[in-house]
């Protein structure tokens, strides 16, 4: 029997245009193997021939099935079954085919045999297995595989130390990964290993401490690379890290140390814009050579967070193409403008632009029909959502909530919250403060209760839907109780706006003196709107002392609130006292106070109307008018309505 694999012999091969005869060696014929069923052939014709197969050409067999992207790890399996005493590199090539075929737990399997067979790792055992590892694996035998890496003296491996880190660091492990990166001496990483540690403090919003890290590295004297910069510009975005921005700005990419790609000078705009930097993110903008969809959102979001939503919107009508992220970005910055017919406006553009919007844009338009009172609309969006398969997430839940309790639909509301499958602090939040601003105040207590039994800790909005419920159900003594819990059990500081909810209730239950006390034992300053509750429970109840008290208040903080002045009126004319009703009415129109007028909303088919107090702008204003008046007339002589006058405030354009 020919013992020399390296013996010439001739092969027929069969292929996709008939069969071939090779004559070479079969440890050539493998090296050119491109295929399976190639590298069968050439096996099955060793043995046929009687060539006898020696650890070189099972060798090659091998690391051909494990390694080569068209390989049967199965078949190398089989192979690997016959071998007498595998050494160390057939049992990493077995490790490395199970990672390349991302099956970790067959690798992990390979591995325990091979420390069972007592042949000792190397350091190409690990960085093969942990490179086929998913979250699972790494969460389940991260540790342990770390632990056996120490065990048999790898841990000063430096390239075993990387694959920990990386494999750590993208799963999430930051506490082993941390670990593992402070064995290493001063330059013992590569800026890749900074990278991933950075990256993934980035992606658990750990930004202070992707920002140490980046000082750390750079103290160091590794030089960035234009990853590490757009990780660390992305950083201090979210931490309005101006000082950081620029630093990294000035000294690597002013000067051109590292080339400002598109993705870095995208990193820039975004960087600059999130801090409020306009004028230096439009600069770089205007000397990009190419832009991107990015590079045009980045700038449209950047005045549109700043409130030049006009400015926002020339940039956005001028972009070559726009995504989803585009049209969100300029439909929140109308949402924070208040700017809602605009934004709705807008909505149906990005419809007929045929742009698939998504949770982020549909929670913003849930929020503006909030606002709006669009009830109708905000029950379109519901429909669109389901109809379009959009990702109804929590937040998405969490605004129809919101805009079904502002628009007054208590039991859409409930509904909304009982299909909820998962429920955060705002969702018990928003049923909370919903409840109680729609005089359901028992039920919103009952629903705080709930919270607390779920083990979801409330914060300060809860509290004021807390103290809201107490007050619109007269609860005086629950609602002490609760203010007093927010320190003692939860650790919530109170603030103005608590201070506000607790005067508001001792005035509407009529202790107006104790309300008095909370406001001057408060540990900061009383504001308008504390001094405002007091005032609203001083008209309520008559008190024009206090109201005189409060109003000097407000107004020495705020001179220009008509509303005090028109409260003030109101108490007066209550109280009978006209002489202080026009000296007021009279301080009045010397200061050029005038009142703000009322203004109404109101939808139909989906589109929201304003009305202000005598507006006649609306096309057909006589129309609706003469309906008001109508209206007016059945009230007063069918129904037997009677207006109460006494609080009417008068025109401060008339006579006296």
């Amino acid at each position: 029997m020919i013992s020399n694999t390296t013996a010439i012999t001739t092969v027929k091969f069969y292929s996709n245009d008939g069969f071939h005869y090779i004559t070479e060696s079969p440890i050539s014929l493998l090296e050119r193997c491109k295929s399976m069923n190639h590298l069968k052939q050439i096996h099955s014709h060793t043995i046929t021939m009687g060539l006898f197969s020696t650890t070189a050409f099972q060798t090659k067999v091998m690391v051909f099935c494990c390694a080569h992207e068209s390989g049967d790890v199965n078949y190398a399996h089989k192979l690997f079954d016959l071998m007498a005493e595998p050494s160390v590199f057939i049992w990493n090539t077995m490790i490395k085919g199970y990672s390349r075929i991302n099956c970790p737990k067959n690798g992990v399997s390979m591995y325990l045999q091979m420390i069972s067979s007592k042949i000792k790792p190397d350091g190409f055992t690990f960085p093969y297995l942990l490179k086929g590892f998913k979250n699972d694996s790494a969460s389940q035998y991260g540790k342990v595989l770390f632990n056996h890496a120490v065990k048999h003296g790898l841990d000063c491996n430096l390239f075993v130390r990387k694959a920990f880190i990386h494999v750590f660091s993208l799963y999430g492990m930051m506490d082993m990964a941390h670990k593992v990166f402070e064995m290493g001496g001063d330059a013992s990483w590569d800026v890749v290993t900074w990278n991933a540690m950075i990256s993934r403090c980035n992606r658990d919003k750990q930004f202070e401490k992707s920002k140490k890290l980046f000082i750390e590295m750079d103290n160091k004297g590794v030089c960035p690379s234009s990853v590490t910069l757009v990780l660390m510009l992305s950083a201090c975005s979210k931490l309005k890290d101006l000082n950081m921005g620029r630093y990294i700005y000035d000294n690597y990419i002013k000067d051109a140390i590292i080339e400002p790609g598109l993705v870095l000078e995208n990193a820039l705009i975004d960087m600059f814009a999130a801090c409020g930097e306009m004028d230096v993110a439009q600069g770089i903008f205007d000397n990009m050579k190419t832009r991107d969809v990015i590079s045009w959102t980045s700038i449209v979001a950047g005045f549109a967070n700043i409130g030049q939503v006009d400015i926002a919107r020339k940039y956005f009508d001028q972009m070559p193409e726009s995504d989803h992220v585009s049209w969100t970005a300029m439909i929140d910055g109308y949402l924070r403008m208040n700017r809602f017919k605009e934004m709705l406006e807008l909505f149906r553009k990005m419809q007929m632009s045929n742009v698939k919007p998504d949770e982020f844009t549909m929670v913003s338009i849930l929020n503006a029909c909030a606002q709006l009172g669009a009830l109708e609309l905000g029950e379109w969006v519901k429909a669109y959502i389901d109809k379009n398969n959009i990702k109804n997430d929590t937040f998405v839940g969490n605004a129809l909530i919101d805009m079904y309790f502002k628009c007054g639909n208590v039991e859409k509301a409930r509904k909304a919250f009982k299909e909820m499958h998962l429920k955060d602090k705002c969702t018990w939040t928003a049923m909370v403060v919903g409840l109680a601003i729609n005089g359901h105040g028992e039920e919103a207590l009952v629903m705080f209760s709930n919270m607390i039994e779920a083990s979801v800790k409330p914060d300060e909005i809860t509290y004021i839907g807390v103290l809201c419920a107490c007050t619109h159900t007269g609860m005086v003594e629950k609602g002490r109780k609760y203010f007093a819990s927010m320190t003692k059990e939860h650790g919530i500081k109170p603030n103005a706006t608590h201070y506000g909810c607790m005067v508001d209730l001792l005035g509407r239950a009529g202790n107006l003196k104790e309300a008095l006390e909370v406001i001057l034992n408060m540990p900061v300053k009383p504001n308008s709107i504390v001094w405002g509750s007091l005032l609203g429970a001083c008209r309520v109840h008559k008190n024009v002392v206090l109201a005189e008290m409060a109003a000097k208040q407000i107004l020495e903080l705020e001179p220009e609130n008509g509303a005090v002045y028109v409260l003030l009126c109101d108490i007066y004319s209550a109280c009978k006292r006209y002489e202080n009703l026009h000296q007021v009415r009279k301080m009045m129109m010397e200061r050029g106070i005038k009142k703000t007028p009322g203004c109404s909303l109101v939808e139909m088919n989906g589109i929201v109307y304003e009305f202000v107090a005598g507006d006649q702008s609306h096309p057909q204003s006589k129309e609706i008018y003469a309906k008001l008046e109508n209206m007016m007339q059945d009230l007063k002589y069918v129904a037997g309505y009677s207006p109460d006058t006494s609080e009417v405030f008068l025109d401060i354009g008339e006579g006296d």
